[in-house]
């Protein structure tokens, strides 16, 4: 899942940033305003993490500018213990959820899982390519009936390869969806997730196109 994480504490919200990357999250951080709006305007995020911070009418004013025209992304709205209020005034403008900071990383893991459950009971197509099933909005995988884990940056690449199968994605065109604006990426790392695929459905899953990029394979 990608992620924009919205505030104006770029310190503080660096470090959320950094504990999102290491649960496999694609985390882009954006101050609140244009910049904020440019970035939901030009990349698919799953969800939105809203620090209203100090003042909370600037994040307010952007939840109510993006629900105006009729953006259904998922927002969590965060604020301080003492701004309640806007968290309240957050979930009656449109949010899905509000957390008072301070907050451990695994509430909001599991605030990000309730936000994805109520997600899938909006249709969301299942994609098939032979034998393999992926259902987006349960972050699930099926290879011939049998499900298979694996990590969120592996069902992110294998979703975006399975979009369309005929079209051969890029290197840079995965590193672009899998990891955030500012995140440090192994020159390998693609490659990595590729053979760990390969190790859990079968080497013939994921083909490589010499030079070009890589196609998902159709297993029987």
């Amino acid at each position: 899942m990608r992620i924009l994480l919205v505030g104006d504490d770029a310190s503080t919200d660096g470090e959320l940033q950094r504990e999102l990357h290491k649960e496999g999250f694609a985390v882009d951080w954006a101050e609140h305003g244009e910049s904020a709006m440019l970035a939901l305007g030009t990349t698919s995020y799953g969800l939105v993490l809203l620090d209203i911070g100090r003042s909370g009418k600037d994040g307010l004013m952007l939840l109510a500018r993006l629900r105006q025209r009729n953006d259904a992304t998922p927002v969590i709205v965060i604020t301080a213990r003492d701004a309640v209020p806007d968290g309240v005034a957050g979930l009656d403008g449109g949010a899905d959820d509000y957390l008072v900071k301070p907050f451990a990383l695994d509430e909001l893991l599991a605030r990000i899982r309730v936000v994805n459950r109520h997600q899938a009971g909006r249709v969301q197509p299942l994609l098939q390519v032979g034998a393999l099933r992926l259902d987006p909005a349960q972050h699930r995988l099926w290879l011939r009936d049998q499900e298979v884990p694996v990590t969120t940056r592996e069902f992110a690449l294998l979703q975006e390869l399975m979009r369309d199968p005929a079209i051969v994605v890029t290197r840079s065109q995965l590193e672009e969806r899998l990891y955030g604006w500012n995140e440090e990426i192994e020159s390998n790392a693609i490659q990595v997730h590729v053979h760990n695929l390969r190790r859990k459905l079968g080497s013939d899953a994921i083909h490589n196109v010499r030079g070009v990029g890589y196609r998902i394979g159709t297993l029987a």
